[in-house]
């Protein structure tokens, strides 16, 4: 049985460190350290079986938001739950934000130039 390739967009990911971190769009708190891409632990396609999630199932987390994530609740469901959002929020700002990028890029493609 042959593992599927993983999906890789580096200019999403640069795109994703280049906005605030999630939680802090959600309200919460403001952060203005810096931020990574979070690849989604459980993304929408199920399990990751051993392979990192696609580039498109990434959100922006600060340092300090990701650190929390990884070591204190271990779970995108149990870190979102602390902060009152739905246990899926990860996942549909994932699509939406990868969505976004997509439409980023069919308009610079229709430049005359």
């Amino acid at each position: 049985m042959s593992m599927a390739k993983r999906f890789i967009d580096k200019d999403h990911l640069k795109r994703i460190t280049k906005l605030p971190c999630l939680i802090s769009r959600a309200g919460f708190y403001s952060c203005n350290k810096p931020v990574q891409a979070h690849h989604l632990l459980r993304p929408s396609t199920g399990p990751r079986m051993g392979v990192k999630s696609s580039d498109a199932e990434t959100i922006p987390l600060c340092y300090h938001h990701h650190g929390l994530l990884h070591t204190k609740h271990g779970t995108e469901e149990s870190f979102f739950k602390h902060y009152g959002l739905p246990k899926d929020y990860g996942i549909k700002e994932a699509k939406r934000l990868y969505e976004e990028t997509l439409w980023l890029r069919e308009q610079d493609d229709d430049l005359p130039f």
